[in-house]
């Protein structure tokens, strides 16, 4: 796991509010298989964010090759006391080895519930199995993500590899995974996405200020 984030950023002792700590909690598509330094999905959203004006510091919980199942193994000790807000990408490596839906929604249901019980503002990447397992598999595959989303009050981004996902332009050699241009993409697709993820906790902020007031 990197953090991606430099520590001191936070402007300590200034009185300014603390930076928004978003985990982006994955597997390689998170976590940056293949790319070098800088290009990983985290780093690019982050400095994204900061381009707009956001105060954030995004972690790469990411770990190549999680499944949903390894992803729930792991969530307590990737996703820290101290994150404000989640991203979930998981359930990729899941449909690339066939296996159950109905174990991917469990696993995803466990991670997201874990989340909502934290209070953390929460965002879930949709994932799309491979058409060589047949519709029925398919479409029971793509139904978790709307279903658990809508369950756990998260916001959806409907697809992570939206407009990168079988173009040869922006993945690597395997078709695969992402390239530093396919990131750039997933950024620019996501982020809005991501705005309303830190609104939510920008207004969780404000309430709890009010309260001490």
């Amino acid at each position: 796991m990197i953090l991606t984030h430099r520590p001191g950023e936070a402007g300590a002792g200034t009185g300014a509010a603390a930076p928004i700590r978003i985990v982006a909690f994955g597997d390689s598509l998170t976590a940056g298989y293949g790319l070098r330094p800088g290009q990983s999905f985290p780093e690019v959203l982050e400095a994204a964010l900061k381009s707009r004006g956001h105060r954030v510091e995004v972690v790469n919980a990411g770990v190549s090759g999680d499944t949903t199942a390894a992803g729930l193994e792991r969530f307590e000790w990737a996703v820290g006391a101290d994150a404000d807000a989640v991203i979930v990408e998981l359930g990729a490596n899941d449909a690339l080895r066939g296996l159950p839906p109905d174990r991917a929604r469990d696993n995803l249901d466990r991670i997201l519930a874990k989340i909502s019980e934290r209070g953390l503002p929460l965002l879930v990447a949709g994932m799309r199995s491979p058409e060589n397992w047949g519709g029925e598999y398919r479409d029971a595959f793509a139904r978790i993500f709307p279903d658990l989303a809508n369950k756990h009050d998260a916001i959806l981004y409907p697809f992570f590899l939206d407009g990168v996902a079988l173009d040869p332009k922006l993945n690597l050699a395997d078709g695969l995974h992402p390239n530093a241009r396919g990131v750039t993409v997933i950024v620019e697709r996501i982020l809005p996405d991501v705005e309303r993820l830190i609104a939510r906790v920008e207004a969780q902020r404000a309430q709890r200020q009010a309260g001490k007031g």
